[in-house]
């Protein structure tokens, strides 16, 4: 059975593909903001790679055509963008300011932690691209010398709790603006949590994913200089 699968060109696909849609129809059941699709998959496919005793290595490599789609995925969030183009232009200023603002506050407290912690280089430029999408943290995480698998997981847990942590921030600092909600959602949680700020309206996904494409540019130029600084 095991050998079986593992030789199957479809078997990982499918368990990724599957084990979403599974998250997707506990969320629709459940209505809850805990219930994230993305988690309950990941959780998934963790317990039928140990119940099944299959390699990491084995369900990544037959999984690549859904990774393949990652890049793809995140240039559409330029559709809600082009859409609320308008409303990014008048409020240009501000999202310049919380752009920056997300970038060096994440880098930030990666130092900081760095230094408490007493982190090596390898272990911060892991950490370093943790607030950008995946597809960009990969490259700039295997650039710098860091551990892109464990980038991916850091950058999936942020995503994570930027989806489920955004409604209730939102409320009880009663921020109310939606460019402000948008910016803040995409500059700190990348395209997962873009995905909160979509279900919250238009004008939120599209200033979210705004904050996604130009905080990975500009972690690509900041996260060098930050392990320069740092060595």
């Amino acid at each position: 059975m095991k050998e079986m699968l593992q030789s199957s060109a479809c078997f990982a696909t499918l368990l990724t593909i599957g084990a979403f849609a599974a998250g997707q129809a506990v969320r629709r059941r459940t209505g809850r903001d805990a219930a994230n699709p993305l988690l309950i998959a990941v959780l998934l496919v963790m317990a039928v790679l140990f119940l099944l005793d299959i390699d990491c290595g084995v369900y990544q490599a037959g999984a690549q055509p859904v990774s393949w789609l990652l890049t793809p995925a995140t240039v559409c969030l330029a559709l809600p963008l082009y859409r609320q183009i308008e409303i990014l232009r008048k409020n240009a200023l501000a999202a310049a300011v919380g752009v920056a603002v997300g970038v060096l506050s994440s880098a930030a407290c990666i130092l900081l932690l760095s230094l408490i912690f007493r982190l090596d280089a390898q272990q911060t430029a892991t950490l370093l691209p943790k607030s950008v999408t995946t597809a960009v943290g990969i490259g700039i995480s295997e650039e710098l010398g860091g551990i892109p698998a464990v980038t991916v997981a850091v950058i999936i847990l942020t995503g994570l709790c930027g989806n489920l942590t955004a409604g209730p921030v939102c409320r009880f600092f009663k921020i109310t603006d939606p460019v402000a909600k948008g910016l803040a959602i995409g500059a700190s949680s990348h395209a997962v949590g873009t995905a909160k700020a979509l279900e919250m309206g238009e004008v939120e996904g599209a200033m979210s994913s705004a904050a996604v494409a130009v905080c990975g540019l500009v972690t690509v130029v900041a996260a060098p200089i930050c392990m320069r600084l740092l060595g």
